[in-house]
């Protein structure tokens, strides 16, 4: 090899043994992946692995259904990579770990893309037959599952796609069908008026998880009931003050509400006697609002009290004059919610709109009046606003709560209207389809009931036992949806939608209760697998009753499940129908994002409790969200969205796979152009290990590799750390951690190889003669390096190590069919791990000595230097020219000083190796060596 110090040297380049290999530096992912991910298609690379592990401990990973209604996003890839590595890790533990992908297919995100479509049309939904609307609902969900399978099957993900699960096939129809029978079979549904958050745009009732909270701004206003009666008799006459944020619920208020531990205080301001809390703080905000000024000394108390003494007292409307309702006079109820945190320290109380107000009304005999429709209009005979077109507009238009709305307007003239603005900040829902605010409305709805007793306990006494027998990673998750299982109010099944699985029940008109009878809900779970959804009509009634009932005798109900209900069903026609025979119940793992614990976790656990007594899962696994670079939600709307599609595109799946396995995805975590840069860093660093193990092995077929005890101190240090390595990654296996999976990888190749292993024998692989036992031995090791860590990367870089395992062995299948690397030589070789901890610190020592020169250009390379280390700095067992080997040095020598010094060297560098040594008489002549292998090959 010649060098710029030796132009009429010898040349030695073809006599040095450098790493060959066709495995390109350059990757190429976006144009390599689709054409190794049809071969696996081709191949059917998933029935070989069902097939080779067939009768092996199983493990069964059950797939939370995502929506059908859009391409993958972020929030899909991630979820989904995380699947996959946890499948794939177990598969190469050796496990039977199938994997059926499914999606939810019913509801109203799906419902509502489809009306959106009639609406762009100026089509009226309700004008359509609901089968035809049903069967554009299908084709609409039946498209995305395509477009979001191929994506997913691009992303790497290795499953059942030819065989995936899907809500809306007949046969799961039927099974969540058969599920809700059980529940009402044992007694545990009934049919009651309680409020609900509901979506007046979409006209149904929402689940906790179908909301989410904005900050808005509302009117906020103070109103007067009038005391007509009360025990204590300074109070008649009196003005009891509400504050509310809510105008519109004051058509509908029955009753207001004190506490009975709170001091109430009756002021007397400018000849009206108002009543609120006496809290200092509340007070003065109330007189604020009502007066601008606080009450002092001077201000006239005419009475002063516990709210135990207001107990018997009755205020009439603001509104009394119109008769009828509103003439009813209204209690002052005990009330152990009411607080003085902020308001006037008295509620008012409607029970058609809150949780509290329909509790204490209900225990005090006062009944919802059901007068706010589904659109969140009043009832058209309502005395107040029913009748008046142009002002009965949607409760939850803004207008219509003003201060200058129809509300406030007629509460101003009737005298009642203390004060009103328009100013108030605080958090409220809204659906996060339609993004329009909720409101909570008392209707008829169908209920799973938590408390209910019945054999075993309740239902949430099951639910909270099962959360205590479940794992949960990471462990806070187990507080999460147990707090929110301890807190949830019953279980609202029925939503008032066409696209879902029906309530398939009939009730007695008379008595008002649901027939069971399990002849009948046999004919029923038939008929809905044999028609589907649509089995479920008027038309097909009689029959599935049969002839022992009249239908005359019987309503049909019209309502739909609450599609969580479907997907906490899918644990039932997945892992239990024996369509998918390979699968168990219950899973060993659900896998979804932490917002899921309100949702699918929650929705298979209360389904799972109620029908069989556990949890459907032994562990759950939650991941966080991700957030753009600089922390924030991603919002189309804001523009910082980073569609995968887009980064398969220019980087490809395996750096989609690198970020999402590299990030801790237990918490929220972060992505953006310069994270991806980062990643596609570390990749080909990854890329670059491969690269040069596959250029190293060049030929090698493990028939020369030396004998156990001939194998160098180096190569016994290098193979304890792959054991080591091979332990933490086991570890991280089981403890589903696999950021530190995946940085353990990473550190390993980039740290103790590539920086380290490598670069140290690098002279070795170049210059030895192949048959010197020290380059035997390194290839051995190399071989051993090679096996093991194409497997370790398979989970995380799918491609790659396919494209990695095919060029070292193209006739030897697929990389993805085999199991965990046996490393027992790398097990039984164990070397000093303290002893050689020291050597790699005294390394360093030795680099950042030499780092001056090689900036002023003195030294050009570490070869040309000629150190001096302590004494005691150097463990036992070494010796200089192995010191010289590891340091990549001229010499090494030991001093008694306490640091490392570098000095020049003026030995002549050989040719062939670059090393300086004393034999070699002028810069490129060929040291002893390599004179020695130069020599043998010529010979040969």
């Amino acid at each position: 090899m010649t060098d710029a110090n030796n132009p009429a040297g010898r040349d030695f380049k073809d006599t040095v043994f450098l790493p060959r290999t066709d495995f390109p530096m350059k990757a190429g992912l976006p144009q390599k992946e689709p054409a190794i991910l049809a071969r696996w298609q081709e191949e059917d690379i998933y029935g070989h692995l069902r097939e080779a592990r067939k009768g092996r401990e199983t493990f069964v990973l059950h797939d939370g259904p995502p929506y059908a209604n859009g391409d993958m996003h972020i929030g899909h890839a991630l979820n989904h990579v995380l699947k996959d590595m946890v499948v794939r890790t177990q598969t190469l533990l050796g496990k039977d770990a199938p994997y059926v992908p499914g999606w939810d297919c019913h509801g109203l995100p799906i419902e509502w893309k489809v009306e959106e479509q009639y609406r762009k049309k100026k089509k009226n939904k309700d004008e359509v037959p609901q089968k035809e609307f049903r069967a554009e609902c299908r084709a609409y969900a039946a498209h995305w599952v395509d477009v979001q399978r191929e994506q997913l099957q691009r992303l790497g993900i290795n499953g059942d796609w030819d065989k995936p699960y899907l809500t809306m096939d007949p046969d799961a129809e039927a099974t969540i069908v058969r599920e809700l029978l059980r529940f009402a079979e044992s007694g545990q549904l009934y049919r009651g008026a309680k409020p609900v958050m509901w979506s007046p745009v979409e006209k149904t009732a929402l689940a906790d998880a179908e909301v989410e909270y904005e900050d808005i701004v509302s009117t906020q206003i103070d109103v007067a009931f009038d005391i007509v009666e009360s025990p204590v008799a300074e109070l008649v006459g009196a003005h009891a003050v509400i504050w509310t944020t809510t105008p519109w619920t004051i058509p509908v208020n029955q009753a207001l509400a004190y506490g009975p531990g709170i001091e109430y205080v009756a002021y007397k301001v400018d000849g009206r006697v108002i009543l609120i809390g006496s809290e200092p703080t509340l007070a003065k905000g109330v007189f604020a609002r009502l007066f601008g000024s606080t009450p002092d000394k001077s201000t006239d108390i005419v009475w002063r009290g516990p709210g135990s003494q207001l107990a018997g007292t009755k205020v009439r409307h603001p509104m009394h004059h119109l008769g009828g309702f509103y003439a009813e006079l209204r209690p002052m109820l005990a009330g152990d919610f009411v607080t003085t945190d902020s308001g006037t320290g008295l509620v008012h109380m409607a029970p058609d709109h809150g949780e509290d107000d329909f509790d204490l009304c209900k225990a005090n005999g006062i009944n919802p009046k059901f007068v706010v429709e589904g659109d969140g209009r009043y009832r058209e005979d309502w005395p107040w606003l029913g009748r008046d077109d142009e002002r009965n507009m949607s409760v939850i238009n803004p207008r219509f709560n003003a201060p200058d709305g129809p509300i406030c307007t007629d509460l101003l003239e009737a005298g009642a209207l203390l004060s009103a603005s328009a100013d108030y900040q605080h958090s409220y829902p809204h659906s996060w389809r339609s993004k329009a605010k909720v409101i909570f409305r008392c209707t008829p709805q169908w209920f799973v009931p938590m408390d209910m007793p019945r054999d075993g306990g309740t239902l949430r006494d099951t639910a909270l036992k099962a959360i205590a027998d479940t794992r949960f990673v990471p462990e806070k998750g187990r507080n999460r949806i147990g707090s929110m299982v301890a807190g949830r109010p019953d279980w609202v099944l029925s939503r008032q939608r066409a696209w879902g699985v029906p309530i398939t029940l009939f009730v007695n008109r008379e008595t008002g209760e649901y027939l069971v009878d399990p002849a009948v809900n046999e004919r029923i779970v038939a008929k809905i697998r044999e028609q589907g959804v649509d089995g479920w009509d008027e038309e097909n009634a009689a029959e599935l009753l049969g002839p022992e009932y009249d239908i005359d005798d019987y309503e049909r109900v019209s309502d739909i499940l609450d599609v969580w209900f479907d997907s906490g069903s899918t644990h039932a026609f997945v892992l239990e129908s024996g369509k998918w025979p390979e699968l168990k119940w219950p899973a060993d793992l659900y896998l979804e994002g932490s917002d899921q614990h309100r949702g699918w976790f929650q929705s298979s656990l209360l389904e799972s409790c109620g029908t069989r007594g556990r949890a459907p899962y032994d562990a759950v696994l939650t991941h966080g969200f991700t957030m753009d670079p600089k922390g924030m939600k991603m919002s189309k709307s804001l523009g910082n969205t980073i569609s995968p599609l887009d980064v398969m595109r220019d980087f490809g799946a395996d750096i989609i796979r690198l970020w999402a396995l590299s990030v801790d995805y237990t918490e929220d975590h972060r992505i953006g152009p310069e994270i991806l840069k980062g990643v596609a860093d570390q990749y080909r660093k990854l890329r670059n290990t491969f690269r040069y193990l596959l250029g190293a092995l060049d030929g090698y077929d493990g028939s020369d590799a030396p004998e156990t005890a001939d194998f160098p101190e180096l190569e016994r240090y290098v193979l304890t750390l792959l054991s080591d390595l091979d332990a933490k990654l086991h570890h991280c296996v089981n403890d589903f951690d696999f950021n530190a999976y995946t940085r353990a990888l990473v550190d390993f190749c980039n740290e103790d190889l590539s920086a380290f292993f490598f670069d140290i024998r690098k002279d070795c692989l170049y210059c030895d003669d192949p048959a010197d036992v020290k380059r035997r031995a390194y290839r051995a090791t190399l071989d051993i390096l090679f096996h093991a860590l194409v497997r370790y990367a398979a989970p995380v870089l799918v491609f790659t190590a396919e494209e990695v395992w095919g060029t070292r062995y193209p006739d030897e299948g697929s990389v993805h069919l085999l199991e965990w690397p046996k490393i027992a030589l790398a097990e039984k070789l164990r070397a000093d791990k303290a002893v050689w901890t020291k050597l790699r610190d005294l390394r360093e020592d030795v680099n950042e000595a030499i780092e001056p020169y090689r900036r002023e250009k003195t030294i050009r390379s570490s070869l040309a230097a000629e150190i001096s280390v302590p004494q005691d700095a150097i463990p036992a067992g070494f010796s200089d020219a192995d010191l010289a080997e590891l340091f990549i040095t001229a010499t090494v020598s030991r001093g008694q000083g306490e640091g490392v010094s570098v000095t020049p060297t003026d030995m002549a560098k050989c040719g062939r190796c670059w090393r300086h040594l004393p034999e070699v008489a002028e810069d490129g002549d060929a040291c002893d060596r390599c004179e020695s292998v130069v020599s043998s090959m010529e010979a040969a």
